[in-house]
């Protein structure tokens, strides 16, 4: 919870992205605060908020690049909680907004308020149409595509997902069992979808648990650059939107998706469940 140090080692990263040509930078979830929701100062650290947002504004708008500030834990009347990522456009204007859905584990959900039913946004930025998801989230198939229905083209997922997420009898069969959930989930959003997939995941010192594997996943080709290990780190990548065109050519998802008689037109409920 060194909210400034953590802020000014972001904004240390995002200048230098900014010097070698960035037009977005983006940054993984909890990154100013941890998740640490039984500290006694933790609430008091998720009021200030708005400081660390408008910090975020100006910092685009001086560096003239889109920014994802990772997620900001917003402390609301009622002592809610709200785990929010914001993409802020290069003049500094907030172009989108997503309160986190599916939360993780009895944890959050005992700390966090979920956006629940509300529709997953995608909005109009100056790298095309995005959608915006966090951390646990990726699990879920239908959150991409209400985002690909709207026609996103790259999801941002801010993530801090460690190793010890898994249950120690995932564990004992293979210690890095997040790893290859996340490397092959990654790898099969981008292709089921033929959207980019930018993942910005926390990392950190060796032996703490930390997943790390950044990377930004495209059909085809799988991870265009993956941060292997923990630990931290940045890399500017190139990304080819028309690699997600070509993949569309040849797998015609979104075009299925768009018929009027698509056959898969359906919602999780049990309310409007057909037996």
């Amino acid at each position: 919870m060194q909210l400034e140090k953590n802020y000014a080692k972001a904004e240390s990263f995002i200048r230098v992205a900014a010097k070698q040509g960035a037009q977005l930078a983006v940054l993984p979830e909890y990154h100013l605060t941890n998740w640490v929701p039984h500290d006694p100062k933790f609430r008091e650290a998720c009021a200030q908020w708005k400081t660390y947002l408008e910090k975020y504004q100006a910092l685009a708008k001086e560096c003239n690049l889109s920014i994802v500030p990772g997620t900001i834990v917003e402390l609301h009347e009622g002592d809610k909680l709200l785990n929010v990522a914001y993409f802020i456009g290069p003049d500094g204007s907030i172009l989108g907004k997503y309160a986190k859905k599916n939360l993780w584990g009895s944890i959050e959900r005992l700390h966090l308020t979920s956006s629940s039913t509300d529709p997953h946004p995608a909005f109009d930025t100056p790298l095309g149409k995005v959608g915006m998801l966090i951390c646990w989230d990726l699990a879920f198939p239908e959150a991409f595509r209400e985002l690909i229905a709207q026609g996103a083209k790259i999801i941002i997922v801010p993530t801090f997902w460690t190793l010890s997420d898994c249950s120690p009898q995932g564990l004992a069969r293979n210690p890095n069992a997040e790893g290859v959930f996340l490397d092959s989930m990654l790898t099969a959003r981008c292709y089921e979808n033929t959207c980019a997939v930018v993942f910005a995941n926390a990392g950190g010192p060796p032996g703490k648990g930390y997943a790390g594997l950044s990377q930004v996943c495209v059909p085809y080709i799988g991870p265009l650059v993956r941060l292997g290990g923990s630990g931290e780190g940045m890399s500017v990548v190139d990304l080819d939107m028309q690699i997600l065109e070509d993949a569309e050519n040849n797998y015609q998802v979104r075009a299925d998706l768009a018929r009027h008689d698509w056959h898969y037109d359906y919602r999780h409920s049990k309310t409007d469940a057909k037996l």
